[in-house]
């Protein structure tokens, strides 16, 4: 499955970039995850996420390769449920490139995944996409807003803690609706026509 993804940042593109080369910073801006370790180009993280009651978490490792001449970085990431059989890999890939806003992030997905979150499908997947991606745009935003230096991450090296579970409820049951609106009408409109049939039998 391929999504694509893009925002802006109000930064200049060579900013931009150097936020993005600090994995440290920049991966508690992602909801729901939380970066566990980071040895140069490696890295070891978890991450929640819940859809009402069910509530998933998964554990997994990624590398990152760099083309600073083209701003773009590539993640090859894999991971597992730590309380289930669904898996979850990814191969993203993030350019950097120059906007009237800022910098303008375009971000390439390619996704193979296991396991409950497999029945949703690309359209409801490409929603619950969206709404991350926003969510870690605006922590972005105001990540580049602090002038502050203590962020997490940064001073002693990745801090480990318990990510509070991203909630993809919202994004995933409007989806649903619209899917089922029509079904559902259809049945509705079917009970209405066989009841009425019914009493003119009965007639």
């Amino acid at each position: 499955m391929q999504l694509e993804h893009s925002f802006t940042v109000p930064a200049d593109p060579d900013d931009a970039w150097k936020l993005f080369l600090d994995l440290g910073r920049v991966a508690p801006c992602m909801p729901g995850a939380v970066l566990d370790t980071l040895d140069g180009d490696s890295f070891t993280g978890h991450v929640k996420v819940k859809v009402g009651a069910v509530q998933m978490s998964y554990r997994g490792e990624g590398t990152v390769t760099r083309d600073e001449s083209a701003r773009s970085m590539h993640l090859d990431l894999s991971g597992s449920e730590t309380r289930g059989a669904g898996t979850a890999s990814a191969t993203v890939t993030a350019t950097l490139t120059a906007d009237p806003a800022g910098t303008r992030v375009r971000v390439r997905t390619d996704l193979d995944i296991t396991g409950r979150p497999a029945q949703f499908g690309r359209g409801i997947m490409t929603e619950v996409g969206d709404r991350i991606v926003q969510q870690f745009a605006t922590r972005l935003e105001e990540l580049l807003r602090d002038t502050g230096q203590n962020t997490p991450g940064t001073a002693d090296g990745p801090l480990s803690r318990e990510p509070e579970a991203v909630d993809l409820g919202a994004a995933v049951l409007p989806v649903l609706l619209r899917k089922t609106a029509a079904p559902a009408a259809a049945v509705l409109l079917a009970v209405v026509v066989i009841q009425a049939l019914r009493r003119r039998t009965r007639r």
